[in-house]
């Protein structure tokens, strides 16, 4: 569990990824294979090389097992992954490498417990390999690579990954959406996690709507949460592959749709979130937009039904949901407004040739707006 959060504001703490992990794992396992030095600690260059030392909770030599088909002997070491102050799902796992030696030169990587193995196209990996992303292969490799010259090893490695309760972690992931299955992702591209960065939630958007694409689904419905994608799965009766959990990135959405078009775009949220996209804003986290019932009030203008005495009640409303309920029951559909509104901010980033619609909905997951 996390500690506390302090009273007082502090700067936020980058931690590491799971591919650092697995890095300084499978070179201390490696290392004692190689030298009998079992080690506490394993100090690994990330990729932008800054060199980093990481605790190690176990370093220790395996005995084959016949009845454990991950374990036929090597060594293993564990590391318990630190995301910093980042809301990293996979904070406090432990991450483990177990390795072998083999004849053959060269580092080949396999899926261990909690690892999951990759079963669709459209990710940077192939079907059917382990879900463990460029990067950290290619740290891997470098380390062991470096670590073999040092003493005099010709031979190859064979490298097992996992996460302790990965299997259990990841279904708090988009991994079973973009079908990978058994486990987590060994993710990372500089090593580091950058607090409340959001770039691995963006990068999960983007593989979604890779995988949607090479698997031949070219209507998707982007949604920022569980309501959203109900409504939308009803609507359209989408698999679960064409609906992408966007949160609050519709940017991330908009903006990867200029590389990867699609046919036809369907986004679906609630109505306060689709008003800040209404605004222009591609961040809909109370972080950095917020919802402006003055200019709620100004759009109810724009249909006749409105007048002064709507627009005065909309600006004092608690919410923009209240806001909404004094609008539609004077007759204004600012639900159909807000969608339009947005569509055109949509329009603007995304190519002529896709199609783009909106729908707002409220608390209750019902429609209550839509532009086409």
């Amino acid at each position: 569990m996390r500690n506390e959060t302090p009273e007082q504001p502090a700067p936020l703490r980058s931690g590491y990824t799971t591919g650092s992990c697995a890095t300084a794992t499978s070179l201390a396992a490696a290392r004692l294979l190689l030298t009998g030095i079992a080690s506490d600690v394993a100090e690994i260059v990330l990729p932008k090389g800054q060199l980093v030392p990481m605790k190690l909770v176990f370093c220790r030599l395996m005995t084959a097992d016949p009845s454990d088909s991950a374990n036929d002997g090597g060594a293993e070491a564990g590391t318990v992954k630190d995301a910093g102050d980042d809301p990293d799902v996979t904070h406090g796992a432990v991450v483990f490498a177990r390795v072998r030696l083999s004849d053959a030169p060269g580092v080949r990587f396999h899926a261990g417990p909690g690892v999951g193995t990759v079963t669709r196209a459209g990710l940077t990996l192939s079907v059917g390999e382990p879900a463990i992303n460029p990067v950290p292969r290619q740290m891997m490799t470098a380390h062991l690579t470096e670590l073999a010259a040092e003493c005099g090893y010709t031979g190859g490695f064979e490298v097992t990954i996992g996460v302790e309760n990965g299997e259990a972690l990841a279904q708090k992931t988009m991994n079973p959406r973009l079908g990978i299955v058994g486990g987590l992702s060994i993710l990372g591209t500089t090593g580091i996690v950058r607090p409340f960065s959001c770039s691995a939630y963006i990068a999960s958007i983007h593989q979604g709507i890779d995988v949607a694409r090479a698997n031949g689904y070219l209507h998707i419905a982007a949604c920022t949460g569980n309501a959203s994608e109900d409504a939308m799965r009803a609507y359209y009766h989408l698999p679960d592959i064409a609906l992408i959990e966007m949160g609050d990135f519709a940017g991330a959405v908009l903006k990867h749709l200029k590389r990867a078009p699609v046919d036809k775009l369907s986004m679906c949220g609630g109505f306060g979130k689709l008003s800040k996209l209404a605004a222009g804003h591609l961040d809909l986290h109370s972080r950095h937009s917020s919802i402006d019932l003055p200019q709620l009030a100004a759009w109810s203008s724009e249909h006749p039904s409105s007048d002064e005495a709507l627009r005065r009640a909309m600006v004092g409303a608690n919410t923009s949901q209240e806001a909404l309920a004094m609008a539609l029951k004077q007759g204004v559909p600012l639900g159909d407004i807000v969608c339009e509104r947005a569509r055109a901010v949509a329009r603007e980033i995304v190519p002529e040739t896709v199609a783009v619609e909106m729908f707002a909905i409220d608390r209750q997951g019902n429609i209550i707006g839509a532009a086409r």
